[in-house]
């Protein structure tokens, strides 16, 4: 018999892993949307993204948060 073995990892090292994941789960969504509704990509003020996305730009217009240019996120 085996002994059963259990990982560790440390929150910060897990954040490191699972943000460029999730990050690419986001965007492959979007586009696949995009690709399935052409012109028909909307926000709806009830939508949680919607106030995510709302807050964002007030917090960028008061020079509270600085954001990553396209290349940084995605790479390209």
């Amino acid at each position: 018999m085996t002994p059963n073995k259990q990982a560790s990892i440390k929150i910060e090292d897990l954040l490191k892993i699972l943000e460029p994941l999730i990050r690419r789960v986001v965007r492959e969504e979007l586009d696949r949307i995009v690709q399935n509704e052409p012109g028909i990509f909307l926000l709806n003020p009830d939508m949680p993204l919607y106030e995510d996305i709302q807050d964002l730009t007030r917090r960028k217009k008061q020079g509270k948060i600085a954001l990553y240019s396209h290349k940084e996120v995605w790479g390209e």
